[in-house]
């Protein structure tokens, strides 16, 4: 008789996660390994920041803190959500966890029944069906195609929404696509949730800052103040500050749910790194100049890869509008046969060919609800990157034979 929980039975491994591992295995034994599987900027987190943790030690602030986080936190979250998205929070309406991960989860946990819907558009980031999953609830997956621009109608979202919904998710830029929406496109969606009152908003904000050419990001609640009373905006230091390892998640929303979510934490992991928190005020505090030179080195990676996806024969790469992933198509390298003569079956096989040939790591699309695409991270120096789109190149000119042209 097994000792593993039945809420297990239907829970994937993460695959990006997976990705990691597996270069770090490869690298250890000897092979030359370009990963594109990690969604981690390859910067440093900016000195200011890490002199803060450090005063933060001296000052022996070295101890618990508040299960929610730390008042000095909650202001400056605070204040961050006034200036940059013009929406207004209390504390009590704030909470700090141990990554934005944890903020989701805390958040399913917190409201989930057996049987609760939550509408989550596919391609969608490897977590949320199955941290839904864990909750007893219900992932409904709305497929967003590349004829979309991966990203979901107002429609389409109105046909996902049953009496049993209780969430949609909403992540713009995406991840894995870097798809972002509009402010018509946000209204439309916004639009829809209005005729809906018994549907709550969660919407990850991770990649906020990470956005190109005339882009400008906007946020549900922000677009329609009327969805306030029924909105968590999810957001985090990971991605804009290059603070992954810190661990540190925030949102706001409404006292009732922020609490309940607390009462989550309170009995799991407790208050998030005491030091991280302190690093994290300087970080939403401080000058925010450095992310203008970081995010002209993310568009000049970005468009570096796009080109040189769509010279590869079989590659078809939109151009994303933000965040620091590609997804692109290899439709037409389905049915194809490698020079071994195995056939490539859909986007898993894809993409070990890509890493048993070439020694490019890259997340097949079925990790992410949508194939036959796959993600790459752009994460990573322009060389590295170059030389991995050469390789990915290399591969897709050895397949040999007739495509079946997967939709």
């Amino acid at each position: 008789m097994s000792i593993i929980a039945n809420r297990l039975k239907n829970i994937k491994p993460s695959a990006t996660l997976a990705v990691t591992a597996k270069v770090n295995e490869l690298k250890a034994a000897g092979r030359d390994i370009i990963g594109l599987g990690a969604g981690e900027p390859d910067f440093d987190t900016p000195d200011f920041i890490k002199d803060a943790a450090k005063a933060a030690m001296d000052a022996g602030q070295t101890k618990y803190t508040n299960v929610d986080g730390t008042p000095a936190l909650k202001d400056a979250i605070i204040a961050k959500f006034k200036r940059d998205n013009n929406l207004t929070y209390a504390r009590d309406q704030v909470i700090v966890s141990t990554g934005g991960k944890q903020v989701l989860y805390n958040a399913f946990m917190a409201t989930l029944n057996a049987g609760d819907e939550v509408v989550v558009p596919a391609p969608y980031w490897v977590s949320y069906p199955d941290m839904v999953i864990l909750a007893e609830g219900t992932p409904v997956f709305v497929e967003c195609d590349a004829a979309a621009n991966f990203k979901m109608s107002g429609a389409q979202l109105d046909a996902a929404i049953t009496p049993k919904t209780k969430w949609v998710i909403l992540n713009s830029p995406s991840n894995p696509s870097g798809a972002g929406y509009t402010h018509d496109e946000m209204k439309e969606l916004t639009d829809v949730l209005l005729k809906h009152p018994h549907v709550w908003i969660m919407t990850d904000d991770m990649y906020e800052h990470l956005v190109y050419d005339d882009f400008k990001f906007c946020t549900p609640a922000e677009v329609e103040p009327k969805l306030y009373d029924r909105t968590l905006t999810v957001n985090g230091v990971s991605k804009a500050y290059s603070m992954t390892g810190w661990r540190i998640g925030y949102a706001g929303g409404p006292k009732e749910l922020v609490k309940a979510m607390g009462a989550v934490q309170g009995h799991s992991t407790s208050n998030p790194s005491s030091i991280s928190q302190a690093a994290a005020v300087a970080a939403l505090n401080g000058d925010q100049a450095f992310l203008k030179d970081w995010v002209e080195s993310f568009k000049a990676r970005r468009d570096l890869v796009v080109g040189m996806l769509n010279q590869a024969s079989g590659i078809s790469c939109p151009t994303p509008e933000g965040a620091f992933y590609v997804y692109p198509s290899c439709a037409a390298c389905i049915g194809k046969t490698t020079p071994d003569g195995k056939v490539i079956e859909n986007d898993t096989d894809f993409v070990t060919y890509l890493l048993e040939s070439e020694g490019v790591a890259t997340v097949q699309g079925a990790a992410f609800g949508l194939s036959p695409h796959f993600r790459i991270s752009y994460a990573t120096s322009e060389k590295l990157l170059e030389d991995a789109c050469q390789r990915i190149q290399r591969a897709c000119g050895a397949l040999k034979g007739s495509s079946r042209a997967v939709a």
